[in-house]
C-alpha cells in the first residue's frame, strides 16, 4: 500500500477512572484475549501497509511488552515493520508529548525518511475491522486534502466525548466540533485520518511553531474552511473504549453471536500476541452460560452474561453475573460479584460481594500474592 501507518497511542484518561492506573488506554484487554491496539494494527497488516509508528507515552510499560515483538502482526520484515516510539529528551526538546500533533512532531523525523506519498493515523481505543485500502481510493478520487473515518453513535451513547461534524450531500465536512459540551448530532470522528505525507509534515510543523500542538483543534479545526476535508463513513462495527461504560458495552457486545463472528470468524482476521497457556478448566459443579472464558481459568463456580480474560480462578459456590474479569484474578469460594470490573491480578477473598447497584463497579483489592 502507498502509505505509512500512525497508531496515536499515548494519551491519558480520566473517564477510565482506576482503569488506567496501570495500563494506556490502547492497552485495555478487549473480548477476552485481545487488546485495543491489536484491532488497529490488524487492520494496518490486512490493509497492505508494511511500516507503522506506535506513539506511547502515559502508563506505556504494558503497551510496550505487548508489542515486544512485531512478528504477531506480520511486521518482521526486512523492509518496514513496527516501530514504537517515546517521548525522548533531546538537545533541543525536554518536553513529554504536549498534544496528538507534538507527538508527531516529536519523531517528524520518521515521516521523512519514509517514501510512502500518503499516512494513515489511527487512534489504539478503537474495535473496529476497515480495510484503509478503500478509504484511501475515496481520498484520491475526491481530491481530499485530509479524510475522516465517520461513524453514526447510537441514541443514548454520549456524542460529546468524540468530534461532532456535518457534512454535505458530497460528504466533505462543513463543521467540527471537538467534544461539544452539548450536541444533538450523531456522525462523529472515528479518529482515523487519511492525509499525504508531505502536507501533513508541513501543517504539523506550522503547528508547532506556533505553539499548537493538538492534532484536532490545530489542524482540522482550524483548517477546516482552508482545506478540503471529507468524510469517509464506516458502516460495520465501530466502538471506541474511552469510558468505563463504554469499554463495559464494547466487551459485552462480543457476548452477541453477530459480533463474535464478525470479528472472530470473517475475513479478515485480528491478530494477537498469543500466550501459551493451557485451555479452560470447568470442574464439577460449573455452570457457564453466554460467557467468555479464555485460557489458563479454572471455573467452579457459575458464570453468566459475563467475560473472563486469561489465568482467572473461580472458587465453589461463587456467582459471577453480567462482569468482566481482567486476567489473572483469584476469586475465593463464595463470592457474589455481578455489575462489575475486576483489575487485573486482584485477590477477591472468600464471601466477598461486590454489586454495581448504580452503574458499573470497578473492583480493585490489593494482592499480595506476589510479595515475597
Amino acid at each position: 500500500m502507498r502509505a505509512v501507518g500512525i497508531i496515536l497511542a499515548g494519551g491519558n484518561n480520566h473517564k477510565m477512572r482506576e482503569l488506567s492506573n496501570k495500563r494506556a488506554i490502547a492497552a485495555m484487554p478487549v473480548a477476552g484475549s485481545f487488546r485495543s491496539i491489536d484491532f488497529a494494527l490488524s487492520n494496518m497488516t490486512n490493509s497492505g501497509i508494511q511500516k507503522v509508528a506506535v506513539l506511547t507515552q502515559y502508563n506505556a510499560r504494558s503497551l510496550n511488552e505487548h508489542l515486544s515483538s512485531s512478528k504477531w502482526w506480520d511486521f518482521g520484515r526486512k523492509q518496514g515493520g513496527l516501530y514504537v516510539f517515546t517521548p525522548t529528551i533531546t538537545v533541543g526538546n525536554n518536553f513529554w508529548y504536549r498534544g496528538t500533533a507534538d507527538s508527531i512532531a516529536q519523531n517528524i523525523d520518521f515521516l521523512k525518511r519514509c517514501h510512502e506519498p500518503y499516512v494513515v493515523i489511527a487512534s489504539g481505543d478503537g474495535v473496529y475491522k476497515l480495510d484503509y485500502n478503500k478509504v484511501l481510493e475515496y481520498h484520491i478520487n475526491k481530491k481530499a486534502d485530509i479524510t475522516i473515518v465517520s461513524a453514526n453513535v447510537p441514541e443514548g451513547d454520549d456524542a460529546t466525548r468524540f468530534g461532532v461534524m456535518e457534512t454535505n450531500a458530497d460528504g466533505r465536512v462543513l463543521s467540527f466540533q471537538e467534544k461539544p459540551l452539548a450536541t444533538t448530532g450523531r456522525k462523529v470522528s472515528t479518529g482515523i485520518y487519511v492525509i499525504r505525507r508531505r502536507p501533513l509534515i508541513e501543517l504539523i510543523e506550522k503547528a508547532v511553531s506556533e505553539d499548537r500542538y493538538d492534532f484536532v483543534n490545530d489542524i482540522l479545526v482550524r483548517y477546516k474552511d482552508l482545506k478540503r476535508i471529507y468524510e469517509y463513513p464506516i458502516e460495520t462495527y465501530w466502538s471506541s473504549i474511552s469510558t468505563v461504560d463504554a469499554y463495559y458495552r464494547t466487551n459485552m457486545d462480543f457476548l452477541k453471536p453477530e459480533v463474535r463472528d464478525y470479528f472472530f470468524r470473517q475475513y479478515p482476521d485480528v491478530y494477537s500476541k498469543i500466550e501459551d497457556m493451557p485451555p479452560a478448566k470447568y470442574n464439577p459443579g460449573a455452570n457457564v452460560k453466554n460467557s467468555l472464558i479464555s485460557t489458563g481459568c479454572i471455573i467452579n463456580g457459575t458464570v453468566e452474561n459475563s467475560i473472563l480474560f486469561r489465568k482467572v480462578f473461580v472458587g465453589e459456590g461463587c456467582v459471577i453475573r453480567n462482569s468482566i474479569i481482567l486476567n489473572d484474578v483469584y476469586i475465593g469460594n463464595d463470592s457474589h460479584i455481578e455489575n462489575c470490573i475486576v483489575e487485573s491480578r486482584d485477590t477477591i477473598h472468600p464471601n466477598a460481594e461486590y454489586v454495581g447497584e448504580d452503574g458499573i463497579k470497578i473492583v480493585v483489592e490489593n494482592s499480595e500474592r506476589y510479595i515475597i
